[in-house]
């Protein structure tokens, strides 16, 4: 394979959005070490890769059928995509999704043996999803509900999950860290499908962005932004008043970004604020560990 090939394979991963996979999965683990005194490094290695590999997969997925309905076409405003650049057949790159949701199931099995068949579940689900994000015969991202995905699959569920398989514990905290992750990993989803608006409009793909127009899709992502911060008055209980009050210092990656969403018409510029978005989360989300940490 050309080095300028492995490029483009590795380009498809989108390395930009795989935050949304590693942050619930740390957030997850620093709380269970906060709230419980618990941390398994087995379960730690084994969520992370298996987050990484189900968003690796969900991506070339995405990438293979978003071709073939004719979603990446040569108006396309985001980066180059693996099949739109015709280095691989679209059915190539559905087998490389198929490749790294068989990696996820694998590095699952001791995680099924630590939290039982209810792990299982999840993680077949998680995969059936992931194709269906884009494929199949009711495609999530096609009918406006990817951002319910995302906020359910790489916020709560993982989160959650994350925790109780370290624990053995569900608790409403795991609840609470999840919409806060969940949320500020829909703002990459939101982001990317303002950009695409119109060329998603005139192919059928009825995004939320679609639905609810280019003002409407502003708002909805500054609702994305924002949530999290209010949902830090739930650390206002005893003892966690510190994760209540550092995570506003994020406030100062997030409102630039906000303030030239709404500047800015949809146009490959958007490809900047997803990085800033990615930014914004991490920034966010390490504020909140530390605030947990030392509380």
């Amino acid at each position: 394979m050309a080095t300028s090939q492995i490029s483009l394979v590795f380009q498809s991963f989108r390395p930009k959005t795989l935050s949304a996979a590693v942050v619930p999965v740390v957030v997850g683990s620093v709380a269970s070490f906060t709230l419980f005194r618990e941390f398994n490094p087995l379960v730690f290695w084994c969520c992370l890769l298996g987050a990484l590999f189900i968003q690796i997969g969900t991506n070339l997925a995405n990438d293979a059928a978003d071709f073939v309905k004719g979603a990446d076409g040569d108006d396309r405003k985001g980066p180059l995509r693996l099949s739109q650049s015709k280095a691989f057949k679209a059915s190539t790159v559905m087998g490389m999704a198929t490749f790294f949701f068989a990696l996820a199931l694998l590095v699952g099995i001791p995680l099924v043996q630590i939290g039982g068949p209810i792990l299982a579940v999840l993680g077949l689900i998680s995969v059936a999803l992931g194709y269906a994000y884009t494929s199949g015969p009711y495609p999530l991202a096609y009918n406006g509900l990817g951002d319910f995905f995302v906020v359910a699959f790489f916020g709560v569920i993982a989160v959650m999950t994350t925790v109780y398989l370290h624990s053995g514990f569900w608790t409403p905290e795991g609840l609470v860290l999840g919409l806060q992750v969940g949320f500020l990993s829909a703002t990459l989803i939101a982001i990317n499908n303002l950009r695409d608006i119109f060329e998603d409009k005139k192919i059928g793909k009825r995004t939320m962005a679609v639905r609810l127009g280019v003002k409407g899709a502003r708002w909805k992502i500054a609702i994305y932004f924002y949530l999290p911060y209010f949902l830090c008055t739930y650390w206002l209980i005893p003892h966690y008043g510190h994760a209540a009050v550092l995570p506003f210092f994020a406030l100062f990656v997030s409102i630039p970004v906000v303030n030239k969403i709404f500047a800015t018409e949809p146009s490959p510029e958007y490809n900047k604020f997803l990085a800033q978005a990615s930014l914004h989360t991490f920034v966010f989300c390490l504020l909140l560990m530390i605030g947990l940490y030392i509380a």
